[in-house]
């Protein structure tokens, strides 16, 4: 077989066969649940990252250090046997959320971020922010400790569209709070638009984003080709073509302020397929591999490492993993469903291919 090495230190195959070998890389934005349903999905994400961001947005959430610590227990006790992943637990703002709290959090070893979710932005997000001026003495002190702000970067108002709710974020509330404590340090989750992009290009190294790969592959038609498509369904929801243009763009490109976070967010079949289903995308069990036809398409494979392996470990302060991961460009079909707890969930790509394998 004829192999090539990179400067990047990845191997390209000949056309026959072709493989990347990357750092393990980490997903720094993370959908767990818990129990049974927990246990059903970690292995797709141990199985191919090193760490992971997991999102605190529980039934009820997961607000104090004490309730992390027991869900990173929980975690722990449901990987399969020999599995070194490690999760990093954040803390989930609520108007009450003190200030010892978030000393706390910058004391502990396993929390690593706390997430602010504007009340009724998302799934199970009743309970988080209603003003950010009521949390400004916890972001005062999350800018003095260094624990990083990871944000749900979407106002909530009705009368401002959905479509539009992530650009109406950025110039009415976020800009200028972080003009007002330049010492934060926030992760803009699940970024959807070229708005997006420019102010996280603009506020960097302060400001990162994480990128998912349904944002990077599909566009809003998906939710509604050939009829409604819930499974297509997340928030933020999927945007124009010119929006996903922006997005490939800022991952692909090579700039450390971009970086993997799947947001991949698993629900019951039932859940979804309703008359007011739940918005989220379930990744995991091909996470990587996905992101790899991303940087495929855009003649970037070469650059996937980075984003995948080395940017998000570099924002949060860690070291990249010392060892690797392979993917190799050999088609495969998505199983129609997985199971989840006492029922079922349908993947992304559901029955259909993708077009790399992890070895």
């Amino acid at each position: 077989m004829n192999r090539l090495q990179t400067p990047t230190g990845q191997h390209i195959c000949d056309e026959k066969l072709m493989e990347i070998r990357i750092k393990r890389p980490d997903d720094w934005h993370l959908h767990l649940r818990d129990g049974a349903p927990m246990r059903s999905v970690l292995g797709h994400t141990a199985q191919r990252f090193g760490r992971a961001i997991i999102m605190p947005n529980l039934q009820p959430p997961v607000t104090t250090v004490a309730q992390a610590l027991a869900y990173r227990d929980r975690i722990m006790s449901a990987l399969p046997d020999g599995s070194n992943f490690q999760p990093l637990m954040t803390i989930y703002l609520t108007d009450n959320t003190s200030v010892e709290t978030i000393r706390e959090a910058a004391r502990s070893e396993h929390v690593y971020a706390a997430k602010l979710y504007p009340a009724g932005a998302t799934t199970n997000s009743d309970a988080g922010v209603t003003d950010i001026d009521r949390i400004r003495s916890v972001l005062e002190t999350m800018a003095e400790t260094g624990v990083p702000l990871l944000v749900h970067g979407e106002v909530t108002d009705s009368h401002i569209d959905v479509f539009d709710r992530e650009k109406a974020f950025i110039e009415q509330r976020w800009a200028p709070m972080l003009d007002q404590l330049p010492g934060l340090k926030v992760v803009f989750e699940h970024i959807t638009t070229a708005d997006a992009v420019q102010f996280v290009t603009e506020r960097w190294p302060k400001v990162g984003a994480t990128i998912t790969p349904h944002h990077l592959l599909y566009n809003r038609n998906a939710i509604f080709v050939g009829g409604l498509r819930p499974h297509m369904y997340c928030l933020p929801v999927l945007k124009r073509e010119v929006h996903r243009q922006a997005l490939v763009g800022a991952a692909t490109g090579g700039h450390p302020a971009f970086f993997l976070g799947t947001d991949s967010a698993p629900h019951s079949r039932h859940r979804k397929e309703t008359a007011c289903g739940c918005a989220g995308i379930y990744s995991a069990h091909a996470a990587v591999e996905l992101y790899a036809e991303v940087f495929e398409q855009a003649g970037a494979l070469g650059k996937l490492e980075g984003f995948a392996s080395r940017f998000g470990a570099e924002f949060y302060g860690l070291e990249p993993h010392g060892d690797e991961i392979i993917l190799r460009k050999d088609p495969w079909t998505v199983p129609e469903k997985y199971a989840f707890g006492d029922d079922d969930l349908i993947p992304l790509r559901a029955g259909e291919p993708i077009s790399w394998r992890l070895v």
